[in-house]
């Protein structure tokens, strides 16, 4: 007997689920740690190896995030229509080509190159397939798989940041580059192929035979209204907002520690201590939630986002203090990942959520994206990385501001 489209996808028995989370949360930490925390630990050094501006070479990680974006939307779709198991796996194939491009680059032409693969890859391998695939397969214990997943995945930046630092003052950061994509490659490849081979129902996207037959396809339908909603389109400035200070911060909080005096070891050091922050924030989560409503829960953490980053453009130059702010700007971040990573089962349910999410994503992608440039840039339009800080705190403000009408009056359906 067949299903209807509309009814919830089956979930995975829990010691299925919690293997697919396992796995899931290796190859997030890793694939977070390389294609993203890595850079941020090392473009200092790229900078002054190579003469190249940090605007410059910050551009050429935004291109990438740019490009991840555009592809991200397809990712949902693919992801709906038939798992993550391929386009995983792809991704993780494609950064081979893109991180040797990055550590090879002779010139910037060849660099930007190199992001532009890499931003292909990260489309593949990095949150949004992997929340995905647990809506998908985890049903009502999907926020505690999600929360799992998030948990170890903010440890990227705590394990990344300090190692890429280290081989970096050892073989220079084009051979840490080389060394990390073998890490890459050795275990998100085999993991994606085999660990994600599991059946999946797929959310067939409404074709003309489909309507001319009347054949069911209410969740894809549904996308299509809710993505044109109010609601919906609000929820995408908001978050694209509240992300663009979230990662432009990221990007640049070490040489912002730098200008403030610190060293770049103990600032890579600072920047990996944010993801302990995040694990922090993520273990509390279920207890927020349960006790929040959705919207403002959105709310009171985005505007944690502005509130800690305005803390951190005002705080004297006191290394202590500089790296204990660091940490709560990554509970913040911590606890807004989860927060994007429920937003549309949160208020639409799971149905689709490969297309939905992929469409909200799309310009969340495009501002992380450009965070890195915009932060580098402000920062150099300004005179210094505290005052371009505060004016990043002051967009997730804004954004905290708009996520008050980004819910829908009504409940979501399953």
């Amino acid at each position: 007997m067949s299903t209807p489209a509309s009814s919830p996808p089956e979930a995975l028995a829990p010691p299925g689920l919690r293997q697919v989370v396992t796995i899931l949360s290796i190859t997030q930490i890793t694939s977070w740690g390389i294609l993203y925390y890595a850079f941020a630990a090392l473009s200092p050094s790229i900078s002054s190896d190579t003469g190249w501006s940090s605007v410059a070479i910050t551009g050429a990680f935004s291109t990438g995030q740019f490009v991840s974006a555009g592809v991200g939307i397809w990712v949902g779709r693919h992801i709906d229509g038939y798992g993550p198991r391929r386009v995983m796996t792809a991704g993780s194939l494609v950064a081979i080509p893109g991180i040797l491009a990055v550590a090879a680059a002779p010139n910037l032409a060849v660099f930007y190159l190199g992001w532009i693969l890499a931003g292909v890859a990260m489309a593949g391998v990095l949150y949004p397939p992997a929340f995905a695939a647990l809506t998908h397969w985890g049903g009502v214990n999907r926020v505690r798989a999600l929360t799992t997943l998030t948990l170890v995945g903010g440890l990227a930046s705590t394990v990344f940041a300090p190692l890429a630092s280290v081989l970096d003052g050892w073989v220079g950061w084009r051979g840490a580059y080389l060394i990390l994509l073998v890490v890459l490659v050795l275990i998100t490849v085999p993991l994606h192929w085999f660990g994600l081979h599991r059946p999946w129902r797929p959310h067939r996207p409404i074709d003309a035979t489909m309507e001319s037959q009347a054949v069911a396809a209410p969740a894809y339908v549904e996308a299509s209204v809710v993505a044109r909603s109010g609601p919906f389109l609000l929820l995408a400035v908001a978050m694209a907002l509240a992300s663009l200070s979230v990662f432009a911060v990221v990007v640049n909080l070490v040489p912002m520690l730098v200008e403030q005096g610190l060293t770049r070891n103990l600032a890579a050091v600072a920047l990996g201590l944010g993801g302990v922050g995040q694990v922090a924030g993520r273990l509390g989560y279920a207890a927020f939630a349960a006790r929040t409503g959705v919207r403002i829960r959105a709310v009171l953490v985005v505007a944690g986002i502005a509130v800690t980053t305005a803390a951190l453009s005002l705080s004297p130059a006191v290394p202590a203090l500089l790296i204990g702010l660091g940490v709560l700007v990554g509970l913040t971040r911590g606890i807004y990942t989860l927060i994007q990573a429920t937003a549309v089962t949160d208020r639409w349910g799971p149905s689709s959520y490969g297309t939905l999410n992929g469409l909200l994503m799309a310009p969340t992608l495009v501002a992380s994206a450009s965070a890195p440039f915009v932060g580098a840039a402000v920062a150099r339009l300004v005179g210094s990385y505290a005052e371009a800080f505060m004016l990043l705190a002051g967009i997730a403000a804004v954004a905290a501001v708009l996520l008050v009408w980004a819910t829908p009056s009504e409940p979501p359906a399953g």
